[in-house]
């Protein structure tokens, strides 16, 4: 089983990391492909170098958003063409993952997608659209929850073709050691942001600024770790001199021990990052979420997550609330829903088992006999 296996930014480094190691170990012959879709080295050289995961081919695009996109269409199609793989395992929701799943099935290799069936609901989100060509372009579903496993089921994929398999973030906390710390042996709040709807908009980059200044008042120290786009926008908008307050300590992007390390000692999370909210869960953590809807809605069922936008009046009201002593304790015995540690060895048997071949093979379908699609019949 040759598996290729696209790298298009930092999470997918992270997540990936353990999968790939796990397919090397069970035999499989895997290539990676660093797409360049993460360009800035503090979101990449020490990811990679951190979780000892070495690319054999790494792409440099350049020029516009639109044109790094096609960029990485034309090269992924270079690539699945050139390489010939037997599947290729894709994650998540970058534009990585549509591109190599076009790719892919114009070559006619089929699809193997991690974080299978994530869905926030958000018509105007362009990850939201990216999962969808996947769920079109898989062949073997892997979701990492029942949640995820539910919404694919409701969109009318075949359950022989769904495997929930966790997510493979855990494995990495699971592999370094990282376990909860009780709430009495933590202070602060990390936030992040990053997303261009929220810090490419004036406003929602001022109340974010607010957010962020009254979390210092609120429970300090607040640590930032500023994103490069958010950086370039604070800067921009004359905003970045404000944050020079009491209790706000802003950092460079941390590599992802250190970013652990200041998760695992704080009281609350406030982010608008999708993986954030899932080591925030492993570490029983409870999370702020700046934006109106998710697909990890399995933090925000089990209350240790919610749902703020970027609203600075509801974010600090939340932040308060969960902020108290009964919150926190409640929230920190909460078990993480995003799995156990196992999730690469699970991936790398599914693709190594001979019995996965029959849901991977892909062939065109015969309907000369006047028969009709399943959907059509009767």
């Amino acid at each position: 089983m040759k598996v290729l296996v696209p790298l298009g930014t930092r999470p997918e480094i992270v997540k990936l990391a353990p999968v790939v190691h796990a397919c090397v170990a069970a035999g499989l012959e895997v290539r990676t492909v660093a797409t360049g879709q993460h360009h800035d080295a503090n979101l990449t050289d020490t990811f990679f170098d951190e979780l000892d995961l070495h690319p054999d081919a790494r792409w440099a695009l350049t020029g516009s958003d639109t044109e790094r996109l096609g960029q990485l269409l034309t090269r992924a199609a270079e690539e699945v063409a050139g390489s010939r793989p037997d599947v290729v395992l894709v994650l998540g929701d970058t534009n990585t993952v549509p591109a190599f799943c076009l790719a892919a099935r114009r070559a006619c290799v089929p699809v193997a997608h991690l974080e299978a069936g994530m869905r926030s609901g958000n018509p105007t989100s362009m990850e939201e659209v990216n999962r969808k060509v996947a769920a079109a372009c898989a062949s073997l579903h892997l979701a990492p929850t029942e949640v995820a496993a539910a919404f694919l089921r409701a969109e009318g994929v075949p359950a022989e073709r769904i495997r929930v398999v966790g997510n493979p973030v855990i494995d990495v906390l699971a592999s370094r050691g990282v376990t909860r710390r009780p709430p009495a042996e933590r202070n602060g709040v990390v936030v992040t942001a990053h997303r261009a709807t929220n810090v490419d908009d004036p406003v929602r980059l001022a109340a974010l600024v607010d957010i962020v200044l009254g979390l210092a008042a609120l429970a300090p120290p607040v640590v930032f770790p500023v994103h490069p786009r958010t950086a370039a926008r604070l800067e921009e908008r004359g905003l970045r001199a404000r944050l020079d307050a009491p209790g706000v300590q802003l950092l460079d992007p941390l590599p992802y021990g250190e970013m652990l390390d200041v998760l695992g000692t704080a009281l609350l999370v406030v982010t608008d990052s999708g993986g954030l909210q899932e080591e925030a869960s492993w570490l029983g953590l409870p999370a702020v979420i700046l934006r109106r809807s998710t697909p990890r809605w399995e933090g925000v069922r089990a209350g240790a997550a919610v749902l703020v936008g970027m609203d600075a009046g509801r974010a600090l009201a939340e932040a308060s609330r969960l902020l108290s002593p009964a919150e926190q304790q409640r929230v920190a015995a909460i078990p993480c829903p995003y799995g156990d540690g196992t999730t690469g060895p699970a991936v790398a048997a599914l693709l190594a088992d001979p019995a996965t071949a029959a849901l991977l093979e892909l062939a065109e379908p015969d309907f000369t006999d006047g028969s009709l699609p399943a959907g059509l019949a009767g």
